[in-house]
């Protein structure tokens, strides 16, 4: 009977070693994901003392006359790039939101879910954070417009240029999770 289940009796090993056991929470690698189909934004941050490092921020950008299925493909390849490269230990992403038209909210789930295949894929632990909540984790209003988010992003990580809106969002996440897992948090980031 155990030669049928697997031989030795033993408990078969994990496809992926969850990336939160590789790396104290002092040393993280975070990837923040700002999933979109024309303009994904990613932000990629270490976790050290006195402040945050910045590792990679950009956009990945899809021309308008692409099919749906090229930008998905685009997104997917372009995250496990950036994750090869970089090797981050957790993602942040950002929570879905209210979208008054249907195409668009249709749109916004396959480009969630094309980053999401990818980063669950190299075994990372993802998290995902209410666009709201990280508004006010950064700049202190939790409406606040995305030209506040770039630049208290670039203050806070001493960037020589504002990021690009998108990036400056995929940042944002990842140094909100970054400042809730410094600190005890009554509202923990919901695990995805």
């Amino acid at each position: 009977m155990k030669e049928r289940l697997g031989g030795s009796g033993r408990a078969p090993k994990p496809v992926f070693e969850p990336a939160a056991r590789r790396a104290s929470p002092e040393r993280q690698i975070i990837l923040g994901v700002d999933p979109s189909l024309r303009g994904t934004g990613y932000g990629i941050i270490r976790t050290a003392k006195p402040h945050p490092q910045t590792l990679a921020h950009g956009t990945i950008t899809c021309p308008a006359a692409w099919e749906h299925s090229r930008c998905l493909v685009r997104i997917s390849q372009t995250l496990r790039d950036i994750i090869r490269q970089h090797h981050p230990t957790v993602c942040i992403v950002e929570g879905l939101f209210f979208a008054q038209n249907l195409q668009t909210a249709l749109t916004m789930g396959e480009a969630r879910g094309a980053a999401l295949a990818a980063v669950a894929e190299a075994g990372l632990e993802i998290y995902e954070m209410a666009p709201r909540k990280v508004k006010q984790a950064i700049v202190g209003y939790g409406a606040a417009q995305k030209l506040a988010v770039a630049k208290m992003v670039q203050r806070m990580l001493g960037l020589p240029e504002l990021p690009a809106p998108d990036a400056a969002d995929a940042l944002a996440l990842a140094l909100t999770h970054a400042q809730e897992n410094s600190r005890y948090s009554l509202t923990p980031a919901k695990r995805i």
